[in-house]
């Protein structure tokens, strides 16, 4: 099983892994988690370069470092897992994609969705949980934190990021469930617990 978590910086998308993380460990099922940019070596380098450098990069740029981050760590770390049933976490996929660069960018988002097709294959998360906070909450969470290059973007591009993941939940309403992020942690990972329950019984038949 591949889960993904979606959302804004600040959504919690961090807690409610460790969470799942807990609950996986409690139920003696085998997990990885991973994160976006980065899981390998190469990829973690080129997250360094997408959220630290001081470098201009173009949006086009930014797209290609994101696709090959992303191939390295589907080839290297995410296929193999799930073909030997291993049940991989990924804080972001290529859905942040498409609402980071083509919503939040303007890119086009054929060609942004062309570009993750090839980057992943039939790499397809089994389910994706977006956790959906308002942009003021979100922001008002990290503002204390040293911010980087993405995260330091316009009001407006994360206006348009956060348009972007509502409208991508809109488009997959079976793989993309969307999660009240403004509850506290405890309720959202119920939520988040009852869809796995619901969706993958047979996983999680004897869980409590």
């Amino acid at each position: 099983m591949f889960i993904t978590f979606e959302g804004i910086d600040g959504s919690g998308k961090s807690t409610q892994i460790k969470l799942l993380e807990n609950y996986l460990s409690e139920l003696h099922i085998e997990y990885i988690s991973v994160r976006e940019p980065g899981g390998t070596e190469f990829s973690e380098q080129i997250r360094s370069i997408l959220l630290e450098s001081k470098h201009s990069i173009n949006a086009v740029s930014e797209l290609m470092l994101f696709e090959s981050a992303r191939s390295d760590l589907v080839e290297k770390i995410i296929r193999p897992s799930l073909e030997k049933n291993i049940i991989v976490i990924a804080d972001r996929f290529f859905d942040s994609t498409v609402a980071y660069q083509g919503f939040g960018r303007q890119l086009d988002i054929e060609n942004v969705n062309i570009c993750n097709n090839f980057a992943v294959g039939n790499c397809i998360p089994d389910i994706t949980f977006l956790l959906d906070l308002p942009l003021d909450l979100a922001k008002a969470r990290i503002n204390h934190l040293r911010l980087d290059r993405m995260e330091s973007s316009s009001n407006d591009f994360f206006e348009r990021v956060f348009e972007g993941f509502l409208e991508i939940a809109k488009n997959n309403p079976n793989r993309v469930k969307i999660i009240d992020a403004t509850q506290s942690k405890e309720q959202i990972f119920e939520n988040i617990k009852t869809i796995l329950h619901q969706k993958f019984p047979k996983i999680f038949y004897n869980a409590g």
